[in-house]
Formats: structure tokens, sequence, C-alpha cells
């Protein structure tokens, strides 16, 4: 009896290990991390060795910020990516609720959608990749648009990361 207990309270540990997060909480949030820096075209077509060299415009502080939100949640519930050059690669240092780093909108970003909508961007469906998100309104953004614009198919990726890390959108927002 006590044999059958040890594999059920292992069974029942090991599934909780693996559930999903909750769509853009912390831990959703540190999972996008890890998604980012198993992404080659994240990590090197925004690298500081790349034709973009989208990672060094960052102020001088060594990093930019990715802050976002679901839109339902409002701004309160913010999660952050924090990306730096690694070796010539952008890297996600790290992954999380804001840690109190001040923003520069002229090199960090801030972007919210609706779930719908970041549902249809993590898909990559049609009128829902970077350039549509954007024009459409989809995607609500601050930040350096332009910079964005020029690296609109690594931008395109990062969106899609909405879709490839699991998380449950259900009726209560992140805390």
């Amino acid at each position: 009896m006590l044999k059958k207990a040890g594999i059920v309270v292992s069974t029942v540990l090991l599934t909780s290990s693996v559930m999903a997060a909750d769509f853009m909480d912390p831990t959703w949030a540190k999972q996008a991390c890890n998604a980012w820096n198993a992404n080659a075209t994240l990590t090197t077509q925004l690298g500081s060795k790349s034709s973009s060299k989208w990672i060094s415009n960052d102020a001088g502080r060594g990093y930019k910020v990715l802050q976002m939100y679901r839109s339902q949640c409002g701004a309160k519930t913010k999660i952050q990516l924090t990306i730096a050059d690694k070796g010539g690669k952008a890297m996600c240092i790290y992954g999380g609720k804001p840690d109190g780093k001040k923003l520069n909108m002229s090199v960090d970003y801030i972007m919210h959608a609706t779930d719908k909508n970041w549902t249809c961007m993590g898909k990559g469906s049609w009128g829902c990749g970077a350039m549509g998100a954007m024009g459409t309104g989809k995607l609500k953004f601050s930040g350096p648009k332009v910079e964005a614009m020029k690296v609109m198919g690594p931008f395109g990726s990062f969106l899609k990361l909405a879709g490839a890390v699991p998380g449950n959108k259900g009726a209560t927002c992140p805390k």
C-alpha cells in the first residue's frame, strides 16, 4: 500500500511541476526567457554580430528591457524580459516581474494586447504577424518603432513566443 501511495504522490508532483503557468505571469516570463535563448533567430539576428546590431542600441546600459502584459489585466501585471549582449548574441538574462530598472523608451519596449490577439500573434496567423499586429493595432506598442520595423523578421519570432510558451489564459489575471 505504501509503495502505491509513493507512486501516486510522485506522479502528482511530477504532473504539477510540468503544468503550464498562467499566461504572462512571472513563471511564464521565465519560460519565455528560456524560449528566447533557444531561438536562433532572436539570439543571432538581434545580436551585436548581426547586421541589425539591435542589442547594441541599449543607451550604454548593457541591456534592453521588454515589458508586456495582457490588456484586460492592466499594466500593473506587466512581466519583463531583460536582453543583453553575450558573446555577440542577444540573450535573455532575466524573465519575471519588472525588476525596477528605469525604462528608456528610445531603446526599451512596452507591449500589450488582448488574449485573443496574443493568441493570434502566437500562431503567426494572417494579419497577426509583426507588421500586421502593429499596423492594425492588435499589438499596442511603446518604444522605438523604427528600430522594431528594421528587425521585423526577428520581431515576428518574438511575438510567436506568446504561442510557443504554454500558458493558461483564464478568467483570472496574473498577480
